[in-house]
């Protein structure tokens, strides 16, 4: 007889009947739960097939992928991914499980979850559930046994495309399905995702070390510096994390609605203005830009992702979709004012076109791959923007130092 171990391999072991002749009774074997079928479509009319795991039905979104090894869990809760299928190129996915502090908000926001093979039995001690538990209790599918790899390299190749995910469809119906959802280009996911009310970040921000009795670090977390400065963060669909590394950098943070207006953010007492990451079609935010036309000049400013999408259509600049996007923890940035190059987290569909650019503002950042724009300041007022992540999460921390460089920017201002 033939099983599957925990970790997918299959193992031989005896029959019942030679069993029965090593010990005094039958040993019953428990009935194996039926895996349920699962089949991803792209609108090309590729079809992979699967097996489902999380919720069954079925799902459309823009399919894309994310070459991270580790933090499946902030990626499933980060508001940019809103409106994708998020693809995993790392082999095996969940096992470490899930657990409540790695969030990266209220609640997961991809549409579905495409893994290669599935960690039913995570092992950490965080640990709080399985991934597949966590996907089921929001409604979330999952599909396993997908040749990611062959997926990836179709995406990379053809780009990024509408795609369905389906535990009850065949595959002509699934490819017509994906076919009818809608497109990113000219969506607007800000709405569904920012915050409704303005509130203050007042959660535990407090940064996690180890503790060392050689270099007298107690742990297990790095105390917090007083308040220095009081900002003003737009929400387009802010990651906690970055809340957090704002508040280790000395900053008092109000978390406002994406629709704001510049005379309410001006009404107030502050020091700065953050612009923060989020999904969707820069382009379409038409109502955000003329808001954000009347903040330049007035405040320090600081955007990340689509805050830099942003602030390229507020400088007059236009934006455009990536072939595939870059999502990832391993894109190499350069610094074109230094010379140096960073390994940086990225999560974006869209880019700034360089070309778009008046001629106040300076590209300071590209992409090393493609030579996209990664970051740019104003030449003029105090405004600079990067593409890729600074507070990571996941991702390495190269990058951290911006945050660090807007609170010298507010203090230069002042």
């Amino acid at each position: 007889m033939t099983v599957r171990s925990l970790f997918g391999s299959t193992v031989k072991i005896a029959s019942n009947s030679a069993l029965n002749h090593c010990t005094s009774a039958p040993i019953q074997l428990a009935s194996a739960a039926v895996p349920k079928q699962a089949i991803l479509a792209l609108e090309d009319g590729r079809c992979f097939e699967g097996t489902a795991f999380g919720a069954s039905g079925t799902t459309t979104g823009e399919i894309c992928f994310n070459t991270s090894m580790t933090g499946y869990q902030e990626v499933i809760t980060d508001p940019s991914y809103r409106g994708q299928i998020v693809t995993m190129t790392d082999p095996q996915i969940g096992n470490y499980g899930i657990n409540d502090m790695d969030n990266e908000s209220s609640g997961p926001h991809i549409r579905a979850f495409v893994i290669g093979e599935l960690c039913e039995v995570p092992s950490n001690w965080r640990s709080q559930q399985s991934l597949g538990a966590y996907l089921a209790d929001h409604n979330i599918i999952g599909i396993e046994g997908i040749d990611t790899r062959a997926l990836t390299k179709h995406l990379r190749s053809l780009g990024a495309m509408r795609a369905c995910v389906s535990t009850e469809l065949s595959a002509d119906e699934a490819v017509s399905t994906a076919k009818e959802s809608p497109s990113m280009l000219g969506m607007d996911y800000v709405k569904e995702v920012s915050t409704q009310k303005a509130y203050a970040w007042d959660q535990e921000s407090r940064k996690w070390v180890l503790p060392n009795e050689m270099t007298g670090v107690i742990g297990p977390y790095e105390e917090l510096p007083p308040v220095k400065y009081r900002i003003i963060a737009y929400d387009f669909g802010i990651k906690y994390n970055i809340l957090r590394c704002l508040r280790q950098q000395g900053f008092e943070v109000e978390v406002v609605p994406s629709t704001t207006t510049a005379e309410e953010v001006l009404s107030k007492d502050i020091d700065g203005i953050f612009l923060s990451n989020g999904p969707g079609d820069p382009a379409a935010l038409d109502y955000i830009h003329a808001e954000l036309k009347q903040l330049i000049g007035k405040k320090p400013i600081f955007g990340i992702c689509l805050g830099n999408q942003l602030l390229g259509h507020v400088f007059g600049g236009k934006t455009f979709k990536l072939k595939f996007g870059h999502r990832g923890g391993n894109q190499p940035v350069k610094d074109l004012r230094s010379g140096k190059i960073s390994i940086t987290s990225q999560n974006h569909g869209f880019a700034v076109d360089a070309d778009s650019l008046p001629d106040d503002v300076e590209i300071t950042h590209i992409n090393l791959n493609d030579g996209t724009v990664e970051g740019m300041r104003h030449k003029t007022h105090p405004v600079f923007s990067v593409q890729y992540h600074p507070e990571a999460a996941p991702g390495p921390n190269d990058a951290a130092y911006f945050f660090q460089e807007f609170a010298e920017l507010i203090e230069a201002s002042k």
